[in-house]
């Protein structure tokens, strides 16, 4: 089963992966088929003020293991988790930028806040030092862009870089994206995914007063619930994950192995409110549809869906709409789960870490399990692999992320089969 489009056939042949289940894609991966919870206690703010006191965050990162100290230091966090996963997926590619004409090699990633916890500790720097004793690397520090542009300057890839900033949508965005650069013709390879390391002060408070969050803090490897009756908010996350992308001649070329192929993408914007998805879930369902299109498949074809599933109340519901719209009586026939009753969300480094999970789910004939679905919710009916993991035979796998603004991006992967 291939895609029917007459642009060259994009695969995926690398994974790279820092997450809150662990400093690899094959860590990350082993936890979520188990059903591990990688949320705890934040402890990279000072959270005591404010309702939502848990986070998802990476164990015992250490950059100095990617890159140099004094490189470390110029760099926001966001961007030095983009650089570990970008490394991680070139040597699991085995892709030698040295032999490969590096003007053809794409870095596309998506990021939602840039570098939040560096201005809320310059802020502080200038009211109680005075603003000439911030960082001179202030600027490149926080700005969006600085991890795509510092994975290009660090792997030495000099084709189109470019960063995607859609919230919640922005990795997934940005792998469609890039996909499409290699499609057409503007490079053979890309490094695509995301990136986020917002948690702080200036971000807990912003999400808080919009009462977004978890206040499940008791018991928080349980507060990620994700179309559970009582779910009742999201949970902050950090992470970042990369793929490596090729176009198939490039891969087949130089013997890559090839682990799934993307066949399909679709984007769409709800333009209905800054926050809320559009409760019908219109706008999400067309963005299926048109991956769906894109691939040359049908709901039938699909064999699971990773779905956005933040574990808030609106988001949920809408999304089980939009599923339901797009894929008619088969949305009850298909096993969907997410990625996110595990880690929590983590913006828009959250698509790129779901990409991966959904490459493994494909590779390994495992969908992993939505854990703490415990209270059936009457607006959330479908089958969402509860709290343990289920084996299967797996062609074809849709992805969904849905972003602050409306913005939509979905993904399908597929089975490589020549």
């Amino acid at each position: 089963m291939t895609s029917a489009n007459h642009r060259r056939r994009v695969v995926v042949t690398g994974l790279g992966a820092v997450t809150p289940l662990g400093l690899s894609a094959d860590a990350f991966w082993r936890n979520l088929v188990a059903g591990v919870s990688g949320i705890g206690p934040m402890t990279l703010c000072d959270p005591s003020a404010y309702p939502c006191r848990i986070a998802g965050e990476l164990p015992n990162f250490d950059p100095g293991q990617f890159i140099s100290v004094k490189e470390a230091r110029r760099m926001a966090r966001f961007t030095q988790l983009a650089v570990a996963a970008a490394q991680m997926a070139a040597e699991n590619a085995r892709l030698d930028l040295n032999k490969t004409d590096r003007t053809r090699a794409a870095v596309i990633l998506g990021n939602g806040n840039g570098g939040f916890p560096t201005i809320d500790d310059t802020m502080r720097t200038i009211l109680e030092k005075g603003g000439m004793r911030i960082s001179p690397f202030f600027f490149p520090m926080i700005l969006p862009n600085m991890a795509a542009a510092t994975v290009s300057r660090i792997l030495g890839a000099k084709g189109i870089s470019s960063t995607v900033v859609t919230a919640c949508a922005a990795s997934t965005q940005s792998i469609g994206d890039a996909a499409e650069v290699i499609r057409r013709g503007a490079a053979d390879v890309a490094f695509a995914g995301g990136t986020e390391a917002g948690i702080s002060e200036l971000g807990l408070a912003g999400f808080c007063v919009m009462r977004a969050l978890s206040g499940h803090n008791e018991d928080p490897k349980a507060a990620s619930r994700p179309f559970d009756a009582q779910r009742d908010g999201f949970v902050p996350a950090e992470g970042a994950a990369i793929l490596v992308l090729e176009s198939l001649e490039h891969a087949l070329s130089r013997g890559a192995t090839i682990l799934a192929e993307v066949a399909g993408y679709g984007a769409t914007s709800d333009a209905y409110h800054p926050v809320q998805p559009e409760e019908t879930g219109e706008g999400a369902a067309r963005a299926i549809r048109l991956a769906l299109t894109d691939a040359s498949l049908t709901p039938a074809d699909v064999d699971y869906i990773n779905a956005h599933g933040t574990s808030t109340p609106l988001n949920d519901a809408a999304e089980t709409k939009a599923i339901k719209l797009a894929f008619g009586e088969q949305a009850y026939r298909v096993p969907i789960s997410s990625t996110k009753s595990m880690i929590g969300h983590a913006l828009g480094g959250a698509g790129g870490m779901e990409a991966v999970a959904c490459v493994k789910t494909i590779t390994d004939g495992v969908m992993h399990p939505t854990i703490n679905y415990q209270h059936p919710d009457p607006e959330c009916d479908l089958d969402y692999v509860p709290n343990i993991a289920r084996k299967k035979d797996v062609r074809v796998v849709l992805s969904n992320s849905f972003g602050f603004g409306g913005q939509n991006a979905c993904l399908v992967f597929q089975r490589y089969e020549g």
